[in-house]
């Protein structure tokens, strides 16, 4: 195959796999449509609706599949072939497909069926910015970026931005299921159907949110503490800038160590805590897509495209990310 019909074929798997996760999310609001007057204690396994959460189940591991060949056609369509993570488009489509992969990892031993609407929606809006604002044409790679610590340190941070995803969504998860049960405290009755009846309770919700960020603050520690000084310096004999997204980048970094200590704090756990790791979550987003879009003195980008980053002066570059 030619570049330019890998590039064809990675466009159009994109969009393919779009439409796969749009019916895995009609698939699994079918299933908690029919879920809503079962009470939460019972156990579906058999009809209509627990077909139609097997076949969102399904269409997710599909959609993931179709994800990987859009990724793979990406890296091959360029001369020389190179690993998909050239640019925010592509760097936005590998976090969305490594949601779906931690998301399908964990699903079986934590019994995140509860959480599969929100997981598939937030993929297929991360896709849809992707392919409306992001969309850039294949190209070689950079000066900058054309470096083994390419795959080293942008993998790490695209694992961990996945896994800083899933674990916002628990957190929203969390101060709404807290809310609702102070209100069904105060009104002395149980909630025993709806979607939320069948979310597990905040403690259970608690413990996997702080999982879920155990997990990601290591891998994120090594993208932007250990490998992205190591690849600056590397490159430009210089550990670190105060540029806008690294600088954001290292915030992030701060808030979610705050977000940990405050997870293991006697009378800093729950609001308190998961109000930091959502602070953590807008900032890790921010420093990635909006600095791209509103920040008028970062150098620390690559959305533009080749030539706006071999105009950066070479004494003043930053650690080179995506």
């Amino acid at each position: 195959m030619t570049d330019t019909q890998w590039e064809v074929l990675s466009n159009q798997a994109i969009t393919v796999a779009g439409v796969v996760y749009f019916l895995a999310l009609l698939s699994h609001l079918v299933e908690w449509a029919g879920l809503r007057q079962v009470p939460h204690t019972e156990e579906v396994t058999t009809g209509r609706t627990a077909l139609f959460g097997r076949l969102g189940l399904l269409l997710t591991g599909l959609g993931g599949l179709v994800h990987f060949v859009a990724l793979l056609g990406r890296g091959m369509a360029a001369d020389p072939n190179r690993v998909p993570w050239g640019n925010m488009y592509e760097f936005s489509i590998s976090g969305a497909w490594f949601v779906v992969v931690i998301y399908l990892a964990t699903y079986k031993k934590f019994k995140l069926s509860w959480l599969a609407p929100l997981v598939v929606a937030t993929v297929l809006t991360v896709l849809m910015f992707a392919v409306i604002w992001l969309h850039k044409p294949v190209a070689p790679l950079t000066e900058a970026l054309d470096s083994p610590w390419l795959v080293i340190h942008v993998v790490s941070a695209v694992i961990a931005t996945a896994a800083f995803t899933l674990g916002g969504l628990l957190v929203i998860l969390f101060l709404v299921q807290e809310r609702i049960e102070k209100k069904d405290a105060e009104r002395g009755v149980e909630r025993t159907t709806g979607y939320f009846s069948r979310v597990p309770s905040t403690k259970v919700l608690d413990r996997l949110a702080y999982r879920m960020h155990a997990f990601g603050f290591p891998v994120w520690t090594f993208a932007v503490l250990i490998t992205g000084p190591i690849w600056a310096h590397e490159a430009w004999s210089r550990y670190w800038n105060w540029d806008p997204k690294g600088g954001l980048a290292f915030i992030t970094w701060v808030v979610y160590a705050a977000y940990l200590h405050a997870r293991t704090t006697a009378g800093l756990r729950g609001k308190v805590a998961s109000v930091l790791a959502l602070i953590g979550l807008a900032t890790l987003w921010w420093s990635f897509i909006g600095v791209n879009f509103f920040s008028t003195t970062s150098q620390h980008s690559y959305a533009e495209g080749a030539s706006q980053v071999q105009l950066v002066p070479v004494d003043s570059s930053p650690v080179p990310s995506p």
